[in-house]
C-alpha cells in the first residue's frame, strides 16, 4: 500500500509542477518558458502567460522574424497574408474579444460574413490561451466537412505551418491531425463522438462552435452539452459564433453571455426579382448567367442550386461550365478568373456553383453576381409514417439575405432573385427551421444515451423536439437491441454507438459477422456512404439480379480487380473518386471492427444469386433494415410495413424481377412516392430475425400481413413446402413474376 501512495504522490507533485512550453523546446534549459513566464526576453513568447496577452503583444508575435511555433524564419507569402489579414474588420476587435474571453467563460460573437472570425479567432486563442503549452488544443467546429477542410488548409498557410501539424482538421472517415496539432477544425459530429469518449472534452481549453445558426442536429446536441461542461470545468473557455442577427437566443440559453458584434466588409448590393414566378429555376439560373455574362461589367458569379444533380445538370450545356467535386471545389473556386482570350478583349469570368454552404461557410473574393433560385434541399423527417427525405423547399428570408450579401464583398454588387418580390416577403418563412425539429432523432438518441443522459425529457435543447418525434427514435432504438424496454442502453447500443454510423447500418455491420459475411456487409456499408449512384451508373455491367445492394459490392469488387484504375473506372462510367473515398471508409471500419472484436468472416463465394453466399448478405441487410421493408401487392406497387405507404420502385433500381418483398434504404418524395436502394428478402426472414416487430397483434390490416399469417400457420402446422412464404397469388399462378417494371 505505501508503494501505491508514494507512485500517487509522485504522480500529483508531477501534475502540479511547472511544464515547459514545447514552443521553445529548442532553447536551451535556462532560457525556456516556465509557467508563463521566460528569461529568454527576446523570444517572441517570452513575455506571454497563457490567458491574459494582449493584441499588442500577440501582433508583435506575429511582426517577428521567427515564427514561435516551427523556430523557423516566416515566409514570403506569409508576410503577403498577413497584410490582408490585417485589413479584416475582426482585426479592429482583437483586444475587445481578448478582455471578453479573459473576463467570461463564455463569449457570444456575432459577426457579418466576410468578416474574418472563423479564420481568426481561433488565431486570436491560439495566441492568448498557448493551449500546446497545457498539453491541450483548441478545437473549431463546422458544419459541414467541406468547411472544416478549407478552412483548416487557409488557416495553416496564414499560420505558416503544415497543414495536419500545427494546424489540422478531423472529419468522419478522415483525421488530418498530429500529436503536434494545437488549432483543429471539425465537424461538430467529430467533436460529439469525442465527447462520448470524454464528457467533460479534458483534451481541450477552448471550444469554438462556428456557424451555430445552422442549427445542425450535432450543433443543438454540443451546445446543451456545453452548458453541462462549464458547470464542471472552470478553465473551458466557449465561444458560439454565428453570422445572423438572432443573438438574443443564444445568449439567453447560455445564461446572458456577453455579446460582440463583428461588422463585415459589405458594400451595397442591388436586388432583382422577377416579374413573374419561373416555371424551371434551374433554366432560368442558367439564362441568368449567360444574360450576366454578356451584358454586365467583370466579376465573378456565384449560383445557388439544390445539389449535385442540379450542378451537374447546369454543367451539361453552358459552354463548358462543369461542376466540380469537393476535392477540386477546394482548390479551384479560389482560382483567378482567366484572362481575356485575345489581347484587350474582354476578361474572363468565374462561375462558382455551389450549394448552401456558400451562403455563410465558404467566402469567396471576387463574387459580385450572385443568383438565387430560391431554393435549397432540406432534410424533412414525418414521424408518423417514419420517413426522413431530402425535400428542395423554399429557403428562409434569413438565407435569402445571406445569399444576396455575397454579392458584396469586394465592391458593389448584384443579386438575381429567381422569384417574385411578393414571394419574397409573404411566402418565404424568417427563418430556416433548426434541423431537430425536421430529423429522425434516432442517431441523436443514441449519442445522448452514450454520453450518459438519461432524462431525454429534460435535456436542455435549444429548441426542444416533438414527443413523437423523440417517442419513434425510442422505438426505433429499442426494436434494434439498441435500448431494453425500460430505455436502458445495451451491450449492443453501446457498440453500435461507437461506429459513425446510422443505427440502422451500424446493427447491419455488427450482426453481419452471425452470418459470416462482415467482410461483404462492411464493403456495402462503405459504399452506401460514399457512392449511392454507382449501381445506377453501372448497372448493365455489374448488376445483380437481387438488387442494389449486391450491385455496390460487385462494383467494389470489380474495382479492386481492377487494382483501382483510374482508367478503367473512366471507362466504365465509375466515379474514381468516390470509389476510392468508400475504400478509405471501408478500411477505417474494419480497424473499427477490430478495435470491439467484431469478426471479419466471409462465407466461400458462390456465383450463384440464390446461393449461400449472396442469402448470408441478405439476411445481414435485414438484421438493420428490418423496419424499412415493403411488400408488392395485387396492384403491382409496393405498400410499406406497418405505416401502408404506397411506394414504386426507383427507376434506377437493378432489381430485375417484381420481388414480393424489399428492403430500402431511402423513401424518396417527387411526383411519387419511391424507394430506392432495394433488396429482395423474404418473408420468414422477417419472422425470424424481427419477431418482436412482427408481432402481427400489432399489425396494420394489409396484403402483406395475410402472406405473414398464412407463413406463421404453416410453420405451426409443421408444413415447409417449396412454396413456403409465397403468396396466394404466386402459387396460383404457378410462377415466379419474372417481369420486369
Amino acid at each position: 500500500m505505501s508503494d501505491s501512495r508514494e507512485k500517487k504522490r509522485q504522480k500529483q507533485e508531477a501534475e502540479a509542477a511547472p511544464k515547459e512550453n514545447p514552443y521553445l523546446a529548442h532553447l536551451p534549459a535556462e532560457e525556456r518558458l516556465v509557467g508563463g513566464a521566460a528569461s529568454n526576453e527576446s523570444h517572441p513568447l517570452a513575455s506571454f502567460v497563457s490567458g491574459a496577452t494582449t493584441a499588442e503583444q500577440a501582433e508583435k508575435a506575429e511582426d517577428g522574424i521567427v515564427n514561435p511555433f516551427t523556430n523557423k524564419p516566416f515566409s514570403d507569402r506569409y508576410r503577403k497574408i498577413l497584410q490582408g489579414r490585417r485589413k479584416l474588420p475582426v482585426n479592429r476587435h482583437r483586444q475587445e474579444f481578448l478582455d471578453l474571453i479573459h473576463n467570461n467563460q463564455v463569449v457570444i460573437l456575432v459577426g457579418e460574413t466576410g468578416s474574418g472570425k472563423t479564420t481568426q479567432i481561433p488565431q486570436y486563442l491560439v495566441f492568448d490561451d498557448l493551449p500546446a503549452f497545457k498539453g491541450r488544443k483548441i478545437a473549431c467546429t463546422q458544419p459541414r466537412r467541406l468547411a472544416a477542410m478549407s478552412v483548416a488548409q487557409r488557416v495553416a498557410e496564414e499560420m505558416d505551418v503544415v497543414l495536419s501539424q500545427e494546424v489540422g482538421y478531423n472529419i468522419r472517415f478522415e483525421d488530418c491531425t498530429s500529436a503536434n496539432t494545437m488549432l483543429q477544425y471539425m465537424t461538430d459530429g467529430m467533436l460529439l463522438r469525442e465527447a462520448m469518449n470524454d464528457p467533460l472534452l479534458s483534451r481541450y481549453s477552448a471550444i469554438i462552435l462556428d456557424e451555430a445558426h445552422d442549427r445542425t442536429l450535432s450543433t443543438d446536441i454540443l451546445m446543451g452539452l456545453m452548458k453541462e461542461i462549464i458547470k464542471k470545468r472552470d478553465d473551458l473557455k466557449v465561444v458560439v459564433m454565428s453570422a445572423t442577427l438572432d443573438a438574443g437566443k443564444f445568449q439567453k440559453y447560455f445564461n446572458d453571455a456577453p455579446l460582440m458584434n463583428v461588422p463585415g466588409r459589405t458594400f451595397p448590393v442591388e436586388i432583382y426579382y422577377t416579374p413573374e414566378p419561373e416555371s424551371d429555376y434551374l433554366e432560368a439560373a442558367i439564362f441568368t448567367a449567360a444574360q450576366i455574362h454578356r451584358t454586365e461589367d467583370a466579376g465573378d458569379i456565384l449560383m445557388f442550386l439544390t445539389g449535385e444533380e442540379d450542378q451537374d445538370g447546369g454543367g451539361t450545356d453552358a459552354g463548358g461550365w462543369t461542376s466540380q467535386g469537393v476535392a477540386l471545389a477546394q482548390k479551384r473556386i479560389y482560382e483567378d478568373a482567366p484572362p481575356p482570350k485575345t489581347p484587350g478583349g474582354r476578361p474572363g469570368r468565374k462561375i462558382v456553383v455551389s450549394t448552401n454552404i456558400a451562403e455563410t461557410s465558404l467566402t469567396i473574393d471576387g463574387i459580385v453576381y450572385v443568383i438565387d433560385p430560391g431554393f435549397s434541399k432540406q432534410k424533412v423527417y414525418n414521424p408518423r409514417i417514419r420517413v426522413e427525405s431530402l425535400l428542395v423547399s423554399p429557403i428562409s428570408k434569413a438565407s435569402a439575405q445571406q445569399r444576396s450579401g455575397r454579392a458584396g464583398r469586394t465592391r458593389p454588387g448584384k443579386c438575381f432573385r429567381l422569384y417574385t418580390e411578393n414571394a419574397f416577403m409573404k411566402e418565404l418563412i424568417e427563418t430556416t427551421y433548426p434541423e431537430i425539429l425536421r430529423s429522425n432523432l434516432g442517431t441523436v438518441v443514441l449519442q445522448l444515451k452514450k454520453l450518459g443522459i438519461d432524462d431525454l425529457v429534460h435535456f436542455d435543447f435549444m429548441d426542444p423536439p416533438a414527443p413523437e418525434t423523440m417517442m419513434r427514435a425510442l422505438e426505433l432504438l429499442n426494436y434494434l437491441g439498441a435500448l431494453d424496454d425500460d430505455g436502458e442502453m445495451t451491450p449492443l447500443g453501446r457498440l453500435m454507438a461507437d461506429f459513425p454510423l446510422d443505427p440502422q447500418l451500424a446493427k447491419m455491420l455488427i450482426e453481419s459477422a452471425r452470418y459470416g459475411c462482415s467482410n461483404e456487409v462492411l464493403t456495402i456499408v462503405s459504399m452506401l456512404n460514399e457512392h449511392r449512384k454507382a449501381a445506377d451508373e453501372a448497372k448493365a455491367q455489374f448488376s445483380h439480379p437481387d438488387g442494389d445492394h449486391l450491385s455496390l459490392l460487385n462494383v467494389y469488387h470489380a474495382f479492386k480487380s481492377a487494382n483501382e484504375d483510374q482508367k478503367w473506372c473512366f471507362d466504365n462510367f465509375l466515379n474514381f473518386r468516390a470509389l476510392k473515398s468508400a475504400d478509405n471508409v471501408r478500411s477505417q471500419l474494419k480497424r473499427l471492427m477490430e478495435r470491439w472484436d467484431v469478426d471479419l468472416l466471409s462465407l466461400p463465394f458462390d456465383e450463384r444469386p440464390k446461393g449461400p453466399y449472396y442469402t448470408g448478405i441478405r439476411k445481414a441487410l435485414t438484421a438493420g433494415y428490418f423496419m424499412q421493408v415493403a411488400h408488392q401487392e395485387r396492384s403491382n406497387n409496393y405498400l410499406t410495413v406497418k405505416d401502408n405507404q404506397v411506394v414504386r420502385l426507383h427507376p434506377s433500381s437493378c432489381l430485375d424481377h417484381a420481388a414480393e418483398w424489399v428492403i430500402y434504404n431511402e423513401f424518396v418524395l417527387t411526383n411519387q412516392n419511391y424507394i430506392r436502394t432495394v433488396t429482395e428478402v423474404k418473408a420468414e426472414w422477417l419472422l425470424e430475425i424481427a419477431p418482436a416487430f412482427y408481432d402481427l397483434d400489432t399489425f396494420p390490416n394489409c396484403e402483406g400481413k395475410r402472406v405473414l399469417e398464412k407463413l406463421i400457420m404453416r410453420k405451426k402446422s409443421g408444413r415447409s413446402g417449396r412454396d413456403e412464404g409465397r403468396s396466394d397469388r404466386d402459387r396460383k399462378d404457378g410462377k415466379d413474376s419474372k417481369r420486369r417494371r
